[in-house]
């Protein structure tokens, strides 16, 4: 068991070795010496180094590669709230880099039973799926499928080059969308998402999942967005009830 010493000492090493990467004593992606090196740097035990290593590994400060040893993860460029509704190209313009977006593919088809049901659809509806991906300065960051009926895009396909999602569903003045019921999940590698970010198996994604509702509660957007977690972090606000 460790001693109240001991808690002490595995928190003054997560504290030091923080500071070093603030510092760029440590850098982005360098490997940490072993764990022997370490305690004898830190004048402590390897059992409270590894717990010290654990803990950063949690917090995602670090990433082992097995076989390899631990990495100093990139820290996320790009942060955000998810309790509004903040558009990528908004927190892309908040870092001072230009967004851009590409876009894949554009396709309808009939609906599924499940999109009927998600969408209240009529038989004769069509389905688009808009496959894109957002860019900061040029990098792709972002992969976005998005799924909505047809009556909820007025423009041409080639419109979708020059407005958001948002704006494109709304220029008919008849659908506003007020609010989103999100969820987020993380994905180690995903084959189709990953490639087309261009990261490998050691850059995980974060997947957000949206069903965006008008003030009546219609729903017309689903939307599941690929973020590479090396760009982006996510926090919620939590009040006291």
């Amino acid at each position: 068991m460790m001693t109240s010493a001991g808690q002490q000492q595995y928190l003054r090493v997560i504290e030091a070795l923080k500071e070093n990467i603030e510092s760029g004593g440590y850098k982005e992606n360098d490997c940490l010496p072993s764990d022997f090196e370490l305690a004898g740097k830190f004048e402590v035990s390897r059992t409270t180094i590894r717990k010290a290593l654990t803990i950063l590994e949690d917090e995602r400060v670090l990433t082992r590669r097995h076989g390899v040893g631990l990495f100093i993860n990139p820290k996320p460029i790009f942060t955000s709230g998810i309790e509004h509704l903040e558009s990528v190209s908004s927190m892309i313009e908040n870092e001072g880099m230009e967004p851009g977006k590409i876009v894949i593919d554009v396709s309808d088809k009939d609906p599924t039973d499940e999109c009927v049901s998600q969408f209240d659809s009529a038989e004769d509806d069509k389905l688009v799926t808009i496959k894109r991906v957002r860019t900061a300065d040029g990098e792709p960051v972002v992969y976005c499928v998005d799924n909505l009926q047809s009556k909820y895009l007025p423009n041409e396909t080639e419109d979708l080059l020059s407005v958001s999602i948002f704006e494109a569903i709304e220029q008919s003045g008849n659908v506003r969308i007020a609010q989103a019921i999100a969820q987020i999940e993380p994905v180690g590698y995903d084959e189709e998402a990953s490639s087309i970010l261009r990261c490998g198996v050691d850059v995980p994604l974060l997947v957000l999942k949206q069903r965006h509702y008008t003030d009546d509660g219609e729903m017309v957007l689903y939307s599941t967005n690929y973020f590479r977690a090396d760009k982006f972090s996510f926090h919620v606000v939590r009040k006291r009830v």
